[in-house]
């Protein structure tokens, strides 16, 4: 289940994480299903997440980042440096309402 984005909706995401703190930090173990089972619930408690990634290189950091949004069903909203931010609706309930397509 991936989750499409439109540009106003990206923008409008952007802004809202841009006050929030790191949540969720992606060590040296990588992405492993307890990690990704913490990412889900955050996912459904929050909404918008940011998560730091600890890598060596970008091209360990963007595998990683890969690995997190596919397992996790979220959409990447932007990605700068080791910080990623996901959104993924709530399934009970949406906290965030997003601007109409």
């Amino acid at each position: 289940m991936s989750i499409t984005l439109t540009a106003s909706q990206t923008r409008f995401l952007r802004g809202q994480a841009h006050e929030l703190r790191t949540v969720l930090q992606v060590g040296g173990k990588g992405v492993t299903d307890p990690l990704l089972a913490e990412l889900d619930g955050l996912l459904e408690h929050h909404e918008l997440l940011k998560v730091k990634v600890a890598a060596a290189d970008r091209d360990e950091r963007d595998a990683l980042v890969d690995a997190l949004v596919t397992g996790s069903g979220a959409a990447l909203v932007q990605r700068i440096g080791n910080v990623a931010i996901l959104y993924r609706p709530g399934k009970d309930k949406r906290r965030i309402v997003l601007p109409r397509p």
